[in-house]
């Protein structure tokens, strides 16, 4: 995938972030006890914490795919795998996006249930919740890839 294909950028705040996996956790509420949260790092650390909370969860591990190179999906390397098919757990991750991360997690745990914040439409069959469906040119800039910096007045811009 080349970053040509995003050309609109959707940027996400801490309290929106927060305030989305809370609403996911109230989806997740009812589906099932989960045993245990698996966070697939790095985008899913922050939302499987949060989700942890919210549901009560205390057994929380990850699994480590790499794909990403700036804007660029490239080669997966898995990076940590985790032991079981996943019945019973929760797998998180921030964004389900072209569904190839997903394809891979989802090949080493079957059984998990599989939840993103955000969704777009080519990833959105590859997970079983999600709460936000953004269009599939859109990058998402989300508050731990941003640094907060003066941003000059538009009319001082021209």
């Amino acid at each position: 995938m080349s970053a040509d294909r995003y050309v609109k950028t959707y940027s996400v705040s801490w309290e929106q972030v927060h305030r989305d996996c809370k609403a996911l956790a109230w989806r997740l509420v009812g589906v099932q006890k989960w045993e245990r949260i698996i966070g697939i790092a790095r985008g899913g650390l922050i939302p499987a914490a949060i989700i942890a909370r919210e549901l009560d969860v205390r057994l929380v591990d990850t699994v480590c795919v790499s794909s990403y190179t700036l804007r660029t999906q490239g080669e997966f390397s898995i990076l940590k795998e985790i032991q079981g098919d996943g019945e019973g757990w929760l797998i998180i991750d921030d964004l389900v996006d072209t569904g190839k991360t997903a394809q891979v997690v989802r090949r080493m745990l079957p059984k998990a249930h599989f939840a993103a914040v955000y969704a777009k439409p080519e990833g959105r069959a590859f997970v079983d919740t999600f709460i936000t469906e953004v269009s599939q040119d859109t990058w998402i800039l989300f508050p731990w890839d941003t640094e907060t910096s003066y941003a000059k007045p538009i009319v001082e811009q021209q």
